[in-house]
């Protein structure tokens, strides 16, 4: 397994784990969400981020890394429902829900791996405010799908949009562990 696959599933299973938690306080809540719901919400946390990189002043108490997590389970929580569909009814079997969690971020890592290889990695030659725009970029074209009922001619469907803003979401997360990791070692 490549150093990025380690890192990515190190990643996601900080992301799960917190998804796991928020599933026993709050139960599958998220479940009545229409897709474009959880578009906005993905929308509502990477504008923080930009916000954030733009300003440098932060009145809420919340990081870039906590906004990036919850744009991996959102992006997650959009995959499952563009499988499901939504429901009124929140009360889900867990391992299910888990179940899908892990098929969907196996799957993006699956992906990641694919799309590293054409690329050679050159996600970690970039910024992180850069990457933060490209899911900037995504969340916008995801919402002018979803306004579009679905219909695309010649462009990726919703799915292949959740997983690129969860991967892009991942490398970030990876790019900050490696920053803190370098700033730990320098002071050892």
């Amino acid at each position: 397994m490549s150093k990025t696959s380690v890192q990515f599933e190190k990643i996601i299973g900080q992301c799960r784990e917190l998804f796991s938690k928020k599933l026993q306080d709050y139960g599958a809540a998220w479940r009545v969400l229409r897709p474009s719901s959880i578009t906005d919400q993905i929308y509502i946390k990477v504008n923080r981020i930009r916000t954030l990189q733009m300003t440098d002043k932060k009145m809420v108490d919340e990081s870039e890394e906590d906004e990036f997590i919850a744009i991996v389970n959102y992006s997650i929580i959009g995959l499952i429902q563009l499988e499901k569909g939504f429901s009124n009814d929140f009360n889900e079997n867990k391992e299910e829900i888990l179940h899908l969690y892990d098929k969907y971020s196996t799957d993006a890592r699956n992906l990641m791996e694919r799309k590293n290889h054409d690329y050679g990695e050159a996600w970690r030659d970039m910024r992180i405010s850069s990457i933060t725009d490209l899911i900037y970029q995504k969340v916008l074209r995801t919402k002018q799908i979803e306004d579009n009922q679905g219909v695309t001619i010649v462009s990726e469907g919703l799915d292949a949009n959740y997983f690129d803003m969860l991967n892009y979401a991942v490398f970030c997360l990876i790019k900050f562990s490696e920053k803190e990791n370098n700033i730990k070692s320098q002071t050892i």
